[in-house]
């Protein structure tokens, strides 16, 4: 058995990558987190954590270890609010980018009503770029989108994923001619990645077809009218990548996060994270 103490102060030194930094954070000492994490590499067997004068970061085996321990973590929680009497109400309105619809996010709104099923969770789907300003405008509780990796702002990244190029399996068309291209309509951060990485790039293009959601592109791609901007992890098994077939340019990293409204109840909202934290961003199958 994982001792939840030592379970959240790895997820914590995971995130913050730094044992002083995650100290500071849980309000103990630097040494008390060393110790804390020898004894969990002790009980895993295993290494977890590379540390340096630098950095620190997970192993192999301590992304693998920092999957299980916000599931335990999650199930500690759920099973306290039960036996406590303490169920959760009051409402929380939760924004997530369309294309994450194809992950396991279902399964975990699923989940997460027969846990909770005295919290009324509004869902709102929308491109990222919309939902972070309902979210400022404090129309949102909690959003799941997609950034640019890196951006700097109030977020709890999930999990960081590739952005290419996909199309048919028989797709084709001359690399000399206008890339045609299958996005979003604007604002979208897929759109203007593929726009600029194309411009960048010196190459021409024409939309093909502007649509709203997910579901209108990956039509489109399957139709063999073009190509799209998707994050590679989230791929259908009837598409393929086509970034190097048509010598497309590069397009970079996204990060999914978990952005939350500081006056938004925390005890619902710190619930749903947890449930997604504990899934990641996997594929439907």
């Amino acid at each position: 058995m994982y001792d939840p103490v030592l379970l959240n102060t790895f997820l914590v030194v995971a995130e913050t990558h730094s044992f002083t930094n995650a100290a500071q954070r849980l309000g103990i000492s630097q040494p008390t987190v060393s110790q804390q994490m020898s004894k969990l590499e002790r009980a895993a067997g295993r290494m977890l954590i590379v540390r340096d004068t630098r950095d620190v970061r997970l192993t192999d085996n301590g992304d693998a270890m920092a999957g299980f321990a916000r599931t335990i973590l999650a199930a500690h929680a759920a099973a306290e609010s039960y036996f406590n009497g303490s169920a959760m109400r009051g409402r929380l309105r939760f924004g997530t980018a369309d294309d994450l619809a194809i992950t396991q996010l279902p399964r975990i709104l699923r989940h997460f009503r027969q846990l909770y099923p005295e919290i009324n969770l509004e869902l709102t789907v929308n491109q990222s770029a919309p939902l972070q300003r309902r979210l400022e405008a404090g129309h949102l509780d909690l959003i799941f989108v997609k950034q640019s990796s890196g951006e700097s702002n109030a977020s709890t990244r999930v999990a960081k994923d590739t952005m290419v190029w996909i199309g048919q399996e028989t797709l084709t068309f001359g690399e000399a001619g206008p890339v045609p291209l299958i996005a979003y309509q604007a604002p979208s951060l897929s759109r203007q990645l593929a726009i600029d990485a194309l411009e960048s790039a010196g190459r021409t293009w024409r939309i093909t077809c502007n649509t709203r959601d997910v579901n209108g592109v990956l039509a489109a791609v399957r139709a063999g009218i073009g190509v799209a901007v998707f994050p590679h992890s989230l791929i259908p098994s009837d598409l393929v990548k086509v970034s190097d077939r048509f010598g497309l340019p590069e397009l970079g990293d996204v990060d999914y996060v978990l952005m939350a409204n500081p006056s938004a109840a925390k005890e619902p909202v710190q619930a749903l994270m947890s449930a997604i934290m504990s899934r990641g961003v996997r594929r439907e199958e």
